[in-house]
C-alpha cells in the first residue's frame, strides 16, 4: 500500500514537472495568454471572477434594499452609503435624497439584483466558469470543440456586463420594471425621456441580448465538445456525473434561450420604435394619459416567452450546483456514488419536464382551469426526478468513511438546505395557494432556499476543490471554517424567518418593509430587522473567503501530487496547473468515474486512467456469485 502511493505520487510529481516544462514551449504573450486567451481553463478563471464579482455586486444591492424594508424612511448609515456613492453624488441627489431610500431606487435596486444574481452572477459561475475549466479536462480534451468561439462567448458577456452596469449612471437610472421587466410596465416606466434609447429599461434588453447571445455561443461549444472530444475508452456511461450535468444545462440553454431573446427584442422595439407587439389597445398611464401607440398587443405574451426560458434557468441554476455535490461527495466518503445510473435519466428527465411547467408563474393571469391542471400536474410531475437526485446523494453518504474537508462542509449543507427549498416550493404548484402567496416573501423564501444556502453553496464548494487544480495550491482551511459556519447561520437567519411573513401576506415589493400597513402586519414586522441582520452578518462571513482566495494564490500550501484529494475522475491526472494542451499523454480511460473502495484495489481509489487490475477484475467476478 505505500510502495503504490510512494509510486503515484512520484508519477504525479514527475508529471507537475513536465507540466512546467511544456507549457514553457508555449507562451503566447500577455494579452493572448491573460486577456483574449482562446484557452478553456483561462476563459473558465476569466468567467469564474466575473461571476464572483457580479454577485458581490448583485448581494451589496440587496444590503441596501434590507436598510430600507428594516428601517424605512431612515437615512442610510456610513457602513452602507458608500454603497451609493460608488455610482457618483449625481446619483445618490436623484434617487437617494437625505440619504434615504426612495421607492424608485428601491425598485431599482430590487430589478438590477434579481438580474445580475442570475444572469450575470451565477449563471457565469456556476455553468460557464466551472464547464469550461473543468468539463475538458474530465473528458480528456485538449481544449474546447471551438476555442475562438468559446473566448467571443466570454468577451459578449462582458459586453453585455458593461451595458448593464453603465445603465445605472444614466439620467433615468437603470431599469425599475423588476428582474422580470415585464410588459407593459417595462415599456412605459420610462417613457417620458426624449432619449428612448438612452434609459435604463432600453440599456437592460441590450445587456440581454448580448448576454443570451454569449450563452447560446457557449451552449454550442459544450455539446459539440462532450460529443466529439471524449478521450478512448470514455462512453457516456462512463462520463462523471459533471459532465452529463453540465452537457444536458448545454441543451436547455440552447432551447430556452432564443425565445427570450426574441422577446427582448420586441419588447426593444416597442420602447424605441413604437411598435406594440405586448403593449394593448388604450393603454393609460398618470404622465400621458391614453397612449398614442397602434396597440393590438397582448402584455401576457411576454410572460410566456419570459417564463419560457426563466424555468429551464431555474435548473441551469440548480443543476451544477449539484454536479458539483455529485463529484465532492464520493470523493469524501470513499465510496460510490449511489445510483449514478438513476442520477442520469433523472437529470434527462428533468431537462424534458422542465419546459411543460412554465405557466405555474403565471396563475393570476387568469388562466382557465384546464390549463391550470395541466401546469399544477407538470409541476408535481418535475418534483419527481429532483427527490431522485437528492436522495441518491443522501444515500451516497450511508456507509462511507466520511471526511470532512472543507469542500465538504459546503456540500452536505447544500443537501438539506436544497431540500428545503425544494419541498417549500411544492404548495405553489397548486394555483388556489399560489393565489395567496404569489410575490409575497414565501416565494422570497422558496427560491432564494434553492439558489443561495444551496447553489452558491455548491459553487463554493467546487472552488475549495478544484482551486489547487487552477493554481497548485490549497486554500486556507481554518479561514475555510470561518467561511462556512457564519455562512451557514447567516443564510437561515436570513431567509428562514421570511416564510412566516410570506404566510403573513408580506409582500415583496414593499420598499418600506410594510410600515404603511402595520395596523394590519404588526405582529410580523419586527422580523424585519432580523432578516436585515442576517443579510448584513452574511456580508461579514464572505470577508474570510475573500481573504482565503486571493491570499492563497501565492501563500497557500503547495500541492505535492497532482491528485491531492485522491479522487477518480480524469482532471486529476493532468499536470497541475494544467499546461496548453492539458495532457503530456493521450489520456485513456478505463473505467467508471466513482470506482472507491473497490475489492481487490491496493488503494481506497481506482482513478479513471489506471487499468483494471486482475486482482479487481477476479473480485468483481466474486459478486454476483456472492449474491
Amino acid at each position: 500500500m505505500a510502495a503504490t502511493a510512494e509510486h503515484s505520487h512520484t508519477h504525479d510529481a514527475h508529471g507537475h514537472d513536465h507540466g512546467h516544462d511544456h507549457h514553457d514551449h508555449h507562451d503566447p504573450g500577455f494579452l493572448k495568454k491573460y486577456v483574449f486567451s482562446t484557452d478553456h481553463k483561462m476563459i473558465g478563471v476569466q468567467y469564474g471572477v466575473s461571476g464572483l464579482l457580479f454577485l458581490a455586486f448583485g448581494f451589496m444591492l440587496m444590503l441596501v434594499m434590507r436598510w430600507s424594508i428594516a428601517h424605512p424612511g431612515e437615512p442610510l448609515p456610513s457602513g452602507l452609503s458608500w454603497i451609493l456613492q460608488l455610482f457618483g453624488d449625481d446619483f445618490v441627489t436623484r434617487w437617494a435624497p437625505d440619504g434615504k431610500v426612495s421607492g424608485s431606487l428601491y425598485n431599482m435596486f430590487g430589478a438590477m439584483h434579481g438580474t445580475i444574481m442570475v444572469f450575470f452572477g451565477v449563471v457565469p459561475l456556476g455553468f460557464a466558469a466551472f464547464v469550461n475549466f473543468v468539463m475538458p479536462l474530465q473528458i480528456g480534451a485538449p481544449d474546447m470543440a471551438f476555442p475562438r468561439l468559446n473566448m467571443w462567448s466570454y468577451w459578449l458577456f462582458f459586453i453585455s456586463g458593461v451595458f448593464m452596469m453603465a445603465s445605472f449612471l444614466l439620467p433615468t437610472g437603470a431599469a425599475q420594471a423588476g428582474w422580470t421587466n415585464y410588459s407593459p410596465l417595462a415599456a412605459v416606466i420610462q417613457r417620458n425621456t426624449d432619449a428612448r434609447f438612452w434609459t435604463g429599461q432600453t440599456q437592460w434588453l441590450f445587456a440581454m441580448v448580448f448576454n443570451i447571445s454569449a450563452s447560446l455561443l457557449g451552449s454550442v461549444n459544450v455539446l459539440t465538445t462532450v460529443i466529439n472530444l471524449r478521450a478512448k475508452g470514455l462512453t457516456w456511461m462512463r462520463l462523471p456525473f459533471f459532465t452529463w450535468a453540465m452537457f444536458v444545462i448545454a441543451f436547455l440553454l440552447l432551447l430556452a434561450f432564443p425565445p427570450l431573446e426574441v422577446a427582448a427584442l420586441m419588447q426593444l422595439s416597442d420602447q424605441v420604435f413604437q411598435s406594440s407587439f405586448f403593449l394593448p389597445t388604450g393603454l393609460w398611464t398618470s404622465e400621458a394619459g391614453i397612449l398614442n401607440v397602434s396597440g393590438g398587443g397582448h402584455p401576457v405574451l411576454f410572460q410566456h416567452l419570459f417564463w419560457f426560458l426563466a424555468h429551464p434557468e431555474v435548473y441551469v441554476l440548480l443543476l451544477p450546483g449539484i454536479a458539483i455535490v455529485a463529484e465532492i461527495i464520493p470523493c469524501n466518503t470513499r465510496k460510490p456514488l449511489w445510483g449514478y445510473k438513476s442520477m442520469v435519466y433523472a437529470v434527462l428527465t428533468l431537462a424534458f419536464l422542465s419546459f411543460i411547467v412554465w405557466a405555474h408563474h403565471m396563475y393570476l393571469t387568469g388562466m382557465g382551469t384546464v390549463v391550470a391542471t395541466f401546469f399544477q400536474f407538470t409541476t408535481v410531475m418535475i418534483s419527481v426526478p429532483s427527490v431522485i437526485l437528492l436522495t441518491c446523494l443522501m444515500i451516497s453518504l450511508w456507509g462511507g468513511s466520511i471526511r470532512f474537508p472543507v469542500p465538504m462542509l459546503f456540500a452536505t449543507a447544500f443537501l438539506p438546505m436544497f431540500g428545503i427549498g425544494g419541498l417549500t416550493g411544492l404548495p405553489l404548484a397548486f394555483s388556489f395557494i399560489d393565489l395567496y402567496l404569489h410575490d409575497t416573501y414565501y416565494v422570497i423564501a422558496h427560491f432564494h432556499y434553492i439558489v443561495a444556502p444551496g447553489v452558491i453553496f455548491a459553487l463554493f464548494a467546487g472552488i475549495y476543490h478544484w482551486y489547487p487544480k487552477v493554481t497548485g495550491r490549497m486554500m486556507g482551511t481554518v479561514l475555510g471554517h470561518l467561511h462556512f459556519w457564519p455562512s451557514l447561520i447567516m443564510m437561515n437567519v436570513l431567509f428562514a424567518p421570511m416564510f412566516i411573513q410570506g404566510m403573513a401576506g408580506f409582500h415583496r415589493r414593499w420598499y418600506d418593509g410594510g410600515k404603511v400597513f402595520e395596523i394590519t402586519a404588526h405582529k410580523y414586522f419586527y422580523l424585519n430587522e432580523i432578516i436585515s441582520w442576517g443579510a448584513w452578518g452574511l456580508g461579514l462571513a464572505q470577508i474570510p473567503f475573500i481573504i482565503n482566495f486571493f491570499l492563497s494564490i501565492k501563500a497557500g500550501k503547495k500541492v505535492t501530487s497532482d491528485n491531492p484529494w485522491n479522487a477518480t475522475t480524469l482532471e486529476w491526472s493532468a499536470p497541475t496547473p494544467p499546461p496548453h494542451g492539458n495532457f503530456l499523454t493521450e489520456p485513456v480511460v478505463y473505467r467508471g468515474p466513482y470506482e472507491y473502495s473497490v475489492p481487490g484495489a491496493l488503494k481506497d481509489y481506482s482513478p479513471q486512467w489506471e487499468p483494471v487490475t486482475e486482482l479487481e477484475a477476479a473480485e468483481t467476478a466474486k459478486v454476483p456469485a456472492s449474491h
